[in-house]
């Protein structure tokens, strides 16, 4: 690749990333054609606020009685990890956009499963994001107490992933 292709490719990104903030656009996808065998892939993604928003309710649970005065007020941090897991101390969230493997490879065992003891540093799962595998590793020694998205899936910056206490 030629000097003035790279810059010529570096403007076209520059280029993409304005059309993108003039648009308001959330992301952007282009593959440029040079050749039979020559192309340029470009993904421009604009990184949004994550705002935590109350999780919905699904199905209501049973009313059973009243709890004593000093229950609420003791169960309210766990009620709150509960109904927003990214809210949680031991949440792993995912650094960016892509897709989500719990295993290495198709058909292999997952990296860690709910109950697992697992090391900082220690691969949890893979987030692939323009083709490129990024192992997401545990932040902290624990315990894996959650697994929050099925194998596959795709994720947004910021989507919790599992908590590990």
């Amino acid at each position: 690749m030629s000097k003035q292709s790279h810059e010529n490719d570096v403007a076209f990104i520059q280029a993409l990333a304005e059309l993108l903030n003039k648009n308001e656009l959330t992301e952007l996808s282009v593959v440029r054609e040079y050749g039979e065998d020559d192309s340029l892939e470009v993904r421009v993604v604009k990184q949004a606020t994550v705002v935590a928003a109350p999780a919905p309710v699904y199905a209501a649970a049973p009313m059973a009685a009243p709890a004593p005065a000093a229950a609420p007020a003791a169960a309210a941090p766990a009620a709150a990890a509960e109904a927003d897991p990214a809210a949680h101390p031991g949440a792993v969230t995912s650094p960016m956009v892509g897709t989500v493997y719990l295993s290495p490879e198709p058909g292999a065992s997952a990296f860690v499963k709910v109950g697992d003891a697992v090391k900082e540093g220690q691969t949890l799962l893979i987030v692939e994001a323009m083709k490129t595998m990024n192992h997401i590793p545990a932040p902290k020694s624990g315990t894996v107490k959650r697994i929050l998205i099925d194998d596959a899936s795709p994720v947004e910056f910021g989507t919790p992933l599992m908590i590990v206490e």
